[in-house]
C-alpha cells in the first residue's frame, strides 16, 4: 500500500473516534444536557444525516477541485465543527455541530476513498478499502474507548478537543504525504457520473451497504447502555468493552480485506449471515455479563469483515464514476447508521428493552442477505457493472490497471 492510503487511514480515524465515541458518552452527555438517553442517541442519527446528506453534495461540488485541496479543506472544517460542539451551550448547538461536522466528514470519506482507490490496481481495492476502514476500526479500539474515559474523568467536551486536535494531525499528514495531481486535461462532468445510477446493481448494493450498517449501528449505539442496564456491568467497564469491539473490529477489517479481492461475494454472505447470528445470541445472552461482553467482541468481528467487502463492490459495480462511487458507498454506510440507532431507540421507548434491540438489529441483517441473494438472481454476483458494459465513460486510471 502506498504511504498516502495509510495516511488517509490515520486521517479516518480521527473522523471515526468523533463519529462512533458519542456511543461511550451518551449517559453523561444526557445528564449534562438534560436529555433522555434516546435524545441523546439521536445526535448518532444527527452525524449520520450529515454524512448521507454530505457524501454526495460534497462529491459532486469537489468534482473539478485538486483532491488534496480538497482533503485538507474538508479536514479543516472537520476541526472546526468539532471546537464547536466542545464549546456547545444547548444540545441544538451540539447537535448542529455533529451535522456540521458530518457533513465534512462525507466529502473526505467520499474524496478519499476514490483517492485510495486511484494508487492501487482493481486488484487490490479492498486492501486499499481495509487500511481506511481500519482506521475506524483503530478509532473504536483507542480513540472510543478514550473519549469515554474522558467523558468519565474531565468531561464529555474534553473528547471534543481531543479530536480537534487529531484533526489537526491528520491535516498535516494529508499535506505531506497525499501527491498533488494535476488538473484533468477534460475535467470531469457531473453528468458522465450519475449515469451509474441507472444501474439497478449500484442501488441493490446501496441497500445492502445500508442494512448492514444499520443492524450494526442499530445496536452499537446501545451498546453501553446493554452493558450496565441489562448485563448489570458498571460505567467503569464500558471503555474497556467498547475497546474490545473495536479489537474485533479491527480483526475483521484485516481479515475482511485479504479475502475479499479474491471471494467478493463469499465474503459479503458469510459476514452479514455472521453478523445476524451473533446479533440473535447476543439477544438471548444479554442478562449474562460475561456472554454479553464476548458477543459483543465477536459482533466486531463479524461486521467489519464484510466492510472492505461492500466498499469494494460498490467501486465495482459504479466503475464508471469513483468519486460518486465513494460518495454513494458513503451515504449507504450512513443511512444505515441513521435509521439503525432510530429503530433502536424507538424499541427502547417502547419500553421492549435493550435485547430487543438486538433482534431488531438481528432483522435488518437478515433482510440485507435477501436484498444481496435478489442481487444475485438478477445478475450481479459478480459484481460487474452493466453502465461500463455499454461503453459509457471509464476512469483512465481504471482502463490502465485493467490492461496491465
Amino acid at each position: 500500500m502506498p504511504a498516502a492510503v495509510h495516511v488517509l487511514g490515520l486521517s479516518v480515524f480521527a473522523l471515526g473516534t468523533s463519529e462512533f465515541m458519542l456511543s461511550g458518552l451518551l449517559q453523561p452527555l444526557a445528564r449534562d444536557m438534560g436529555v433522555s438517553i434516546p435524545q441523546a442517541g439521536l445526535l448518532v442519527s444527527a452525524f449520520a444525516i450529515g454524512m448521507v446528506v454530505g457524501a454526495p453534495l460534497l462529491a459532486a461540488a469537489t468534482l473539478r477541485l485538486p483532491r488534496r485541496t480538497t482533503l485538507v479543506g474538508l479536514l479543516a472544517v472537520f476541526g472546526l465543527g468539532q471546537v464547536a460542539g466542545a464549546l456547545a451551550p444547548s444540545y441544538w448547538v451540539l447537535f448542529a455541530s455533529r451535522v456540521v461536522s458530518a457533513l465534512a466528514c462525507a466529502g473526505f470519506w467520499a474524496v478519499g476513498a476514490a483517492v485510495a482507490v486511484s494508487l492501487v490496481p482493481v486488484t487490490a481495492r479492498a486492501r486499499a478499502m481495509s487500511v481506511m476502514i481500519g482506521g475506524l476500526s483503530i478509532a473504536n479500539i483507542a480513540g472510543v474507548p478514550a473519549g469515554a474515559l474522558l467523558g468519565q474523568h474531565a468531561g464529555w467536551r474534553a473528547a471534543f478537543w481531543a479530536v480537534a486536535a487529531l484533526s489537526a494531525v491528520g491535516l498535516v499528514g494529508v499535506l505531506a504525504c497525499v501527491p498533488a495531481t494535476k488538473a484533468p486535461e477534460q475535467a470531469p462532468r457531473l453528468a458522465d457520473e450519475v449515469v451509474i445510477y441507472r444501474d439497478r446493481q449500484v442501488w441493490l448494493a446501496l441497500a445492502v451497504t445500508a442494512l448492514n450498517a444499520g443492524a450494526t449501528f442499530c445496536l452499537f449505539s446501545y451498546l453501553a447502555p446493554l452493558l450496565t442496564d441489562t448485563a448489570g456491568l458498571s460505567e467503569g467497564w464500558v471503555p474497556m468493552v467498547l475497546a474490545l469491539f473495536g479489537v474485533g473490529a479491527l480483526i475483521g477489517t484485516t481479515v475482511g480485506g485479504r479475502i475479499a479481492d479474491a471471494r467478493l461475494m463469499g465474503t459479503i454472505y458469510g459476514g452479514i449471515a455472521a453478523s445476524a447470528t451473533v446479533l440473535a445470541l447476543l439477544a438471548l445472552t444479554a442478562h449474562y455479563a460475561v456472554a454479553a461482553v464476548l458477543v459483543a467482541v465477536l459482533l466486531g468481528v463479524t461486521a467489519f469483515t464484510t466492510a472492505p467487502a461492500l466498499n469494494a463492490r460498490m467501486f465495482n459495480v459504479a466503475d464508471a464514476a469513483p468519486t460518486l462511487a465513494g460518495a454513494t458507498t458513503t451515504a449507504a454506510f450512513n443511512i444505515g447508521n441513521t435509521v439503525g440507532p432510530w429503530l433502536g431507540g424507538l424499541v427502547i421507548s417502547a419500553g421492549w428493552g435493550y435485547p430487543a434491540v438486538a433482534w431488531t438489529a438481528c432483522g435488518l441483517a437478515v433482510l440485507a442477505l435477501a436484498i444481496e441473494a435478489l442481487a444475485a438472481r438478477l445478475g450481479g454476483a459478480a459484481g460487474t457493472s452493466r453502465v461500463v458494459a455499454r461503453g459509457e465513460r471509464q476512469p483512465t486510471a481504471v482502463r490502465a490497471a485493467r490492461e496491465d
